[in-house]
């Protein structure tokens, strides 16, 4: 393949050495080869140019199936959500009167306070719950996504929708176990600091030092958890490219950081900072249409007469407003999402062919050739097929295998044998001499 000679070759001089023809005409060297790029992403160890480029090219051409897997998700997320807030209103809907309009100069009963204390901690439960299933199977789509954008190789909304849902549970694993492993050095700061400010606080002589306690634990805390956080960044991405449970994916994520953590850490930063200023600008055309939308309602608002409800004008720019910014807000952050996982799986092919030589698996896998057409061996013939430039004799061979009239075409009537014929006697020559012929 030339793309494979392209690669291997990058790093040897030229016919004319160093200097030799066929380079650069300013230098007079030689230049090498451009590094073989089949999808959307070279295959070569990525700068920072290389992984924003590539994060723009993916999202150019596969935009449809991301974004077709983020909506299904936000819809089904919200259709969830809704219903799981109807049931915890209909389970308390007797007891929420007595506690928003208690009587004048009474508190709430504790009979009625306590059921809605516990059916607004359960729903929140419920809902983040919700929320962290939604993200985890958003996540899953984009190395799905990005799996096939390396290879050159199309994909469809349904391809990655059955990939996603098929590696969720290892992603929302690995989600989880990032989360409790980078963020346990804050936990554990706030869990001393809180208690002992609590108690400092609420002394007769308070302490001005316990103040000072919590930002000393907190700022080495939060190093350690942005430290543990960036080595178990590329946990998602290993859980889907690599079919990885949770526990395996961060141990991948671990060891192909390993060395490169501030390479690593410094690409993520740039990448969210700019995903964040993408999606700001995004959001901003559609907060400022709805703003402006509401400006002449509002200034008619002074000549409403008093007693008088709202007029439908201003109903409408209130709903027309609303639905800008979350519009614009839906559209930011899914932009936001999609661009930073992708920024982040980029990561982890890069590690993979700085450490593991992906480049070349890629190429020899892209090299294979794909298996022929045509007729599925039957049982009497052996699954390798002769190939097609085969002698005429082998596939004659083939084709009238002693078994085939009876396995592979029952119907076909047994062939004939042909008849045995005896070979003729070899004749010895006549070496006597010619006898005398009868007159």
């Amino acid at each position: 393949m030339t793309q494979n000679a392209g690669w291997g070759s990058t790093g040897a001089p030229g016919p004319g050495g160093p200097a030799g023809p066929g380079g650069a005409p300013h230098w007079g060297g030689w230049a090498p080869p451009p590094p073989p790029q089949p999808g959307t992403v070279p295959l070569k160890p990525l700068g920072l140019g290389d992984v924003v480029s590539a994060t723009f090219a993916t999202l150019g051409r596969h935009w449809k199936q991301l974004a077709g897997v983020m909506l299904a998700v936000l819809g089904l997320c919200l259709l969830v959500m809704g219903l799981l807030a109807g049931v915890a209103v209909a389970a308390v809907y007797d007891h929420i009167e007595p506690v928003f309009d208690p009587p004048y100069g009474q508190d709430p009963a504790a009979e009625h306070l306590t059921p809605i204390i516990v059916a607004g901690v359960t729903l929140f439960v419920l809902l983040f719950a919700v929320g962290l299933l939604s993200m985890a199977m958003v996540t899953a789509a984009c190395p799905a996504v990005l799996q096939q954008a390396v290879l050159g190789r199309p994909t469809t909304f349904r391809a990655t929708w059955r990939t996603a849902l098929r590696r969720t549970p290892s992603v929302l694993g690995t989600l989880v176990l990032t989360g409790l492993i980078a963020g346990a050095p804050v936990l554990a700061a706030m869990a001393v600091c809180i208690p002992v400010m609590v108690v400092s606080v609420s002394g007769d002589d308070p302490s001005p030092a316990a103040l000072v306690l919590l930002p000393v634990l907190l700022l080495p805390a939060a190093a350690v958890s942005v430290w543990l956080g960036t080595r178990l960044s590329l946990a998602p991405a290993v859980a889907v490219m690599e079919n990885a449970g949770p526990g395996t994916a961060l141990r991948r994520s671990a060891a192909l950081v390993k060395g490169d953590w501030w390479r690593v850490f410094g690409i993520t930063l740039v990448g969210s900072m700019i995903a964040m200023s993408i999606a700001y600008m995004i959001q901003m055309p559609f907060q400022l249409i709805g703003t402006f939308g509401m400006i002449p309602i509002m200034a008619e608002t002074g000549e409403v007469a008093e007693g008088s409800g709202p007029p439908t004008g201003m109903i409408v720019a209130l709903a027309f407003a609303f639905l800008c910014i979350m519009v614009g807000g839906g559209v930011s952050q899914m932009f936001q999402i999609g661009y930073t996982q992708l920024f982040s799986n980029l990561l982890y092919v890069d590690q993979r062919i700085r450490r593991e030589n992906l480049a070349q698996a890629i190429l020899a896998e892209l090299a294979a050739p794909a298996p022929a057409a045509g007729p599925v061996p039957t049982p009497a013939n052996p699954p390798a097929t002769p190939p097609s430039d085969a002698p005429a004799d082998t596939l004659a061979h083939t084709l009238t295998d002693a078994d085939a009239p009876t396995v592979a075409h029952p119907d076909r009537p047994e062939p004939r044998p042909e008849p045995k014929t005896e070979p003729e006697p070899e004749t010895e020559p006549d070496t006597l001499p010619d006898r005398p012929k009868d007159d």
